[in-house]
């Protein structure tokens, strides 16, 4: 009988004390596309990093086809056929495409790096990725979160690897690049190769893994097929309980006062046209596909980005609409407005800040005295924050970064309720976290728009527009359609709105 060519035996890891992994085990075998499964903070990423290299593990045994492994460096782990890409993008922005897909690993002719070889084999790998915003000239900081989340995945490739692991590849991805993406491994995988893919989406976990190991509590729980389990066994699993219900019951307000209005908005060249009206207990969902101009839309509503043209305006008690200036985040901030961020890691969160700094930054007034902090003050209210939203984490003091990526949400979101934010503009509010934090998340929502502010969601996940939603909108290659009841979409209409322009025109 073969050895596997990756087994994880026994594995654990702590940082202080933390316990990441507590004995973790799993087998990958060759041309084999293996899903592990679980909540943020579960060990999953702890468990890539040790296997690249990043950091070693400080108990168990890993052995690639049946000799030992323990790598000392990411190189190392290079060396030995390891590549791993990133959930949290690891680029260089001052870099371009070329330089950051093909670094330490450039053609070189006597010792100087070949340049023209190294765009030609830049453009080879980027082909299986057909995008116009995707040059092997331009600089990755240049690009959006989706472009850069292909030269991610395009590093990776060029290590010609014999195992890859995938750390939620496909979040930053419209429907497009994750079926060229599944193509790529579908073919890789007939090459011998081994993939450790890890996702919060299990119909897309279906769709490309031969087997699953679920992790909980840096421990594997489950393992097996994946065609031979249902969903909510999986679920089971990761959380430790049943889940019946993953969206939290909102009791739409129909009637509720106009709060924010955005009439005629343009802000070239992402957004051309867009018109909607916000309303106090509603949750209204914006749709569309990847680089539609939905972030950019909110980004211009919340004063990030300049208005060429149109008017935002939001109600004032007694006085009727005050419309905002074009480009103040002050104004939007003393008008109850917060926004969050689809990008957590660079915009989101203050990462090496503390939780407690990162909570109240958009309302210090509340934890200070004569324009003095107190900082025993602010630490016990962001105490009441973290156990409020259900943030996992030793202390108030601990920086952001140490987080999983869905505490780290949890804390962004809880920003906005300290700062007392009547409407909330939130996009993509559960990229990248897990399923348990998505339901705590969701649930936030929903009681927020029962407590009355006003809550608009941008998602390319379209379950939970239609989980969460009352009213739903689609942008459109930069116009956005007039906002109907959800139960006057289907995701039939929804995604021929997002492809046909004439529909939103």
């Amino acid at each position: 009988m073969t050895s596997p060519l990756l087994r994880v035996d026994g594995l654990r890891k702590h940082f202080g004390a933390t316990v990441a992994l507590d004995g973790m085990s799993f087998e990958l075998n060759r041309g084999e596309v293996h899903a592990l499964i679980g909540e943020n903070g579960a060990g999953k990423s702890t468990l890539m990093n040790v296997l690249a290299g990043a950091f070693p593990a400080d108990a168990g045994e890993i052995t690639i086809d049946g000799r030992p492994y323990a790598p000392h460096s990411p190189l190392d782990a290079s060396r030995s056929g390891i590549a791993l890409i990133h959930q949290e993008l690891s680029l260089c922005p001052h870099l371009s495409v070329t330089e950051n897909i093909l670094m330490g690993r450039e053609p070189s002719r006597y010792g100087i790096v070949d340049r023209p070889a190294s765009e030609d084999r830049a453009r080879e790998l980027l082909a299986n990725f057909p995008h116009p915003e995707l040059r092997p000239d331009r600089l990755v900081g240049d690009l959006p979160i989706a472009a850069q989340q292909v030269v991610e995945i395009c590093r990776a490739l060029a290590s010609d690897c014999r195992i890859l692991l995938m750390d939620e590849p496909t979040s930053s991805l419209q429907r497009a690049d994750v079926e060229r993406l599944f193509a790529l491994i579908h073919r890789l995988r007939a090459n011998g190769l081994g993939i450790v893919y890890i996702s919060h989406f299990l119909e897309e976990v279906r769709e490309i893994a031969d087997v699953f190991t679920v992790l909980r509590d840096g421990r594997s729980v489950a393992t097996g097929q994946i065609a031979a389990v249902t969903n909510e066994a999986i679920v089971a699993h990761m959380v430790g309980r049943s889940v019946e219900n993953l969206f939290a019951h909102h009791t739409p307000r129909t009637g509720g006062d106009v709060v924010l209005r955005v009439r005629e908005l343009a802000a070239p060249p992402a957004v051309r046209r867009a018109s909607f009206e916000l309303r106090r207990g509603e949750v209204l969902g914006i749709a569309g596909l990847m680089g539609s101009g939905r972030t950019e839309m909110v980004r211009a509503v919340f004063g990030l980005d300049a208005i060429a043209s149109g008017e935002v305006s939001v109600a004032a008690a007694g006085a009727g609409a005050v419309p905002l200036p074009s480009a103040s985040v002050r104004h939007r901030i003393a008008r109850r407005i917060g926004y969050l961020s689809e990008d957590r890691k660079g915009e989101g969160l203050a990462l090496p800040m503390s939780i407690a700094d990162n909570m109240t930054m958009t309302n210090f007034g509340a934890c200070a005295r004569r324009g003095w902090i107190r900082l025993a003050e602010q630490r016990d209210q962001a105490a009441e924050w973290i156990r409020r939203i259900g943030v996992k984490a030793r202390t108030p003091d601990q920086p952001a970064g140490t987080l999983s990526g869905g505490n780290q949400q949890k804390v962004a979101l809880a920003r906005l309720l300290y700062q007392q934010a009547d409407i909330l503009l939130l996009d993509e509010p559960t990229r990248g976290i897990d399923i348990g934090s998505k339901a705590q998340v969701y649930e936030v929502v929903a009681r927020a728009a029962d407590e009355g502010k006003a809550v608009l969601v941008v998602s390319s996940y379209l379950p939970e527009l239609f989980g969460l939603c009352d009213r739903l909108a689609v942008m459109s290659r930069g116009r956005l359609s007039p906002a109907r009841p959800i139960a006057e979409w289907t995701p039939e209409s929804v995604l021929h709105a997002a492809i046909d322009v004439e529909s939103v025109a």
